[in-house]
């Protein structure tokens, strides 16, 4: 079993501990279906997201947890990729629907409103992730059951048991002096 860092799991405490506030009210880190607070992916480590998957123009991408829409805004806008987030909270997945169509993207981005592990990903290129370690956990069973060949899956800071990574990247500043955990795995 892999020992995250005292920083790591102090600032998923941390997170559950605070709700974390998003689009003008407080939300709590239990809302039922989540799998994960929100929590924003900082855009230096949604850049090296994508860079590790090596996602390609024309390949499906699914961010699952997709938040405020910004890696699948960055795959439609500099990979031009098909890029589909997973997002249960009503408030979040409205904003980034607007944001993708405010950029113009929305015949090469989309939201869907709803539980993750409720999806189809068989058309999935690459899937990204930024989750709680026990929800990768149920993750990786529905992607091992869904997932084309080749597929790759990149996940945020928690592994997702009991894969074993190709590789690791660690980010040792996201410019706000956080370092961050990336792992790519193929299936």
């Amino acid at each position: 079993m892999r020992r995250y860092p005292a920083i790591i799991l102090l600032a998923a405490a941390t997170l559950v501990a605070q709700k974390p506030a998003t689009t003008g009210k407080d939300k709590d880190a239990a809302i039922p279906g989540s799998v994960a607070p929100y929590l924003p992916t900082p855009n230096s480590v949604v850049d090296q997201m994508l860079q590790a998957a090596e996602l390609k123009p024309g390949e499906t991408l699914f961010d699952l947890g997709s938040g405020d829409g910004r890696i699948v805004i960055a795959a439609a806008q500099k990979y031009h990729a098909k890029a589909i987030g997973v997002e249960l909270d009503d408030e979040l997945a409205a904003a980034s629907t607007s944001r993708i169509a405010e950029n113009g993207l929305s015949q090469t981005a989309r939201i869907i409103h709803g539980d993750l592990l409720k999806q189809n990903y068989s058309s999935a290129d690459v899937v990204t992730v930024y989750l709680w370690p026990e929800a990768n956990r149920e993750v990786a069973k529905l992607l091992d059951l869904q997932l084309k060949k080749g597929a790759r899956v990149v996940a945020h800071d928690f592994e997702m048991p009991p894969w074993k990574p190709t590789k690791t990247i660690t980010i040792p500043d996201d410019g706000t002096g956080r370092s961050h955990m990336v792992f790519v795995y193929i299936r």
